[in-house]
């Protein structure tokens, strides 16, 4: 697979953009260049990491600092002089010996020791002395296992209990991936610095990388505009920007007629999800095409949706006809009914988002599809089946996995998981929300049902995935919020989705009354 992608250009000026390793040493060198002081720049960031940690751990007394070499380790010194000026107690275990280091990092270790820290060399013996401990062992140059003895150090620093601050990036995280080959720090806050990096936001480090602050050290990345951000982080302020209030006369037909296409027989929790929330976030009209066994019951729950029983490809071309946007997937199986379902919408050419079994049927299908006019929204398992590999590799490296379906088959692709990735071909984005109670059946389809109702109502369907996903995410986070993550189930989220999805009018009507 290909790590390239097109230009990042960004979709509106309050998006964060997000970096790679490589374009972050070339900001810093850019910024060294401009200032003539490489110490300077590394002053700014050991200041700006023990202003938080003051502001976390008001009142420490005593932290433990461990540096490696360079200007991770740099870094981490300056911490140390700066925490022993101000009188805290600190422990400093030097994993590269002081002699050994060089340039601004040896000029930051001889600052620690004007500021009377001594340096302690790591040996497999030592205990870790503190109340919390600072990780400035590998910085963002370092890739695969952490070999001696920093593999011993991380594993120390997991094991004491205490809380962790990590310096740019928690060692053993690949801040390009976000994977962890074997073991990293858990860190309760990373501080990073000059451009935040992709890797702290997406995969398996979101397991470790505790809560993130961007410290730009007087860095403005996007004054370079020949270093273009590979993705761009969501914020909360793009619901209510995608998402204004509506017109005093809008009608039904134009916020679109989704028609969902789920529930072989069976599984007709999945249509009734899917349905739900395609409602809920405002499409105008919402039929079903379903088994005839599920349609009582979606009467009886959604009278609302124009739910009709369909046996084959004859009962469902008439209603794919009359919609502007298919929904197929949730439930339909691997079977003839589902089978039979997708070709016939395929074949009818309506723009359409595919989730789940027809994910699957998609990923068995001898002669490729290519289409500009859908939404895929396959989980990292669904993903591998696409592309013809493992599950853990696509995690491996989430960025260039989408990236990679979306070229196999075009169209927006949304890779679910931790640090949802959405892929239009042209820009990538990530959204920072989301809790592990969403880890529950169903979740999917609520998914893929708003993300359809959202498509009659935007301008494009990227827009509709990319703000889908926020939505979903954040529905999930005010549904955990208000009675926890453990136990959220899909069904769950409808209310809240509906309350995200209308947005405060600043005046109405009423007002004036």
């Amino acid at each position: 697979m290909s790590t390239s992608s097109s230009s990042q250009r960004p979709l509106s000026s309050h998006w964060h953009p997000l970096y790679l390793a490589d374009q972050v040493r070339e900001l810093d060198r850019r910024t060294i260049d401009a200032e003539g002081d490489g110490f300077a720049l590394m002053r700014r960031a050991g200041e700006s990491a023990y202003e938080a940690l003051c502001a976390r751990w008001p009142g420490i007394r005593r932290i433990c600092v461990l540096c490696g070499g360079g200007n991770n380790g740099g870094d981490g010194y300056m911490v140390a002089a700066l925490a022993a000026a101000d009188g805290v107690a600190v422990e400093l275990v030097a994993l590269k010996p002081v002699a050994e280091l060089a340039g601004d990092a040896r000029r930051a270790a001889e600052l620690a020791a004007e500021a009377g820290v001594v340096p302690v060399a790591w040996n497999d013996e030592l205990t870790l002395d503190g109340e919390l401990m600072v990780d400035a062992m590998l910085g963002t140059g370092a890739h695969g296992a952490p070999r001696p003895p920093y593999a011993a150090a991380i594993s120390e620093v997991n094991a004491s209990g205490c809380p962790v601050m990590a310096l740019d990036v928690p060692s053993g995280v690949d801040v390009d991936t976000g994977h962890v080959e074997t073991e990293a720090v858990a860190a309760t806050l990373t501080v990073t610095f000059v451009g935040d990096k992709l890797g702290l936001h997406t995969g398996a480090a979101l397991d470790v990388v505790g809560d993130v602050i961007y410290a730009p050290l007087g860095v403005d990345p996007r004054s370079h505009g020949d270093i273009a951000p590979v993705a761009w982080l969501q914020t909360r302020q793009d619901l209510a920007r995608a998402l204004p209030p509506r017109k005093p006369g809008s009608h039904k037909g134009i916020y679109g007629h989704v028609l969902v296409v789920a529930g072989a027989p069976g599984m007709g929790g999945a249509a009734l999800m899917t349905s739900e929330m395609v409602a809920r976030v405002g499409a105008g009209k919402v039929s079903l095409a379903t088994d005839a066994a599920h349609v009582s019951a979606s009467l009886t729950r959604f009278p609302e949706i124009m739910a009709r029983g369909v046996r084959g490809a004859p009962d469902l071309e008439a209603m794919i006809e009359s919609a502007d946007t298919v929904a197929i997937g949730p439930g339909i199986g691997n079977g003839a009914w589902g089978q039979a379902a997708l070709r016939s919408v395929l074949d009818a050419g309506k723009p359409c988002v595919v989730d789940a079994d027809a994910l699957n049927l998609l990923a068995r299908e001898e002669s490729g599809v290519h289409r500009d006019d859908w939404v895929l929204t396959p989980h990292p398992g669904e993903a591998g089946r696409l592309l013809g590999i493992s599950t853990a590799e696509v995690e491996r490296d989430r960025r260039d996995a989408v990236i990679a379906l979306q070229r196999r088959w075009g169209g927006t692709v949304v890779l679910k998981g931790a640090g949802t990735l959405v892929y239009d071909g042209d820009r990538l984005t990530l959204c920072p929300f989301g809790n592990p109670g969403m880890a529950s059946g169903g979740m999917g389809d609520a998914l893929t049902g708003i993300i359809a109702g959202l498509s009659g109502q935007l301008a494009s369907l990227g827009e509709a995935a990319r703000i889908g996903v926020l939505l979903h995410a954040l529905a999930a986070d005010a549904a955990a919020l208000d009675a926890g993550e453990r136990g959220l189930l899909a069904t769950d989220l409808a209310s809240y989705a509906r309350t995200l999805a209308n947005p405060r009018p600043v005046s109405s009507h009423a007002d004036h009354a």
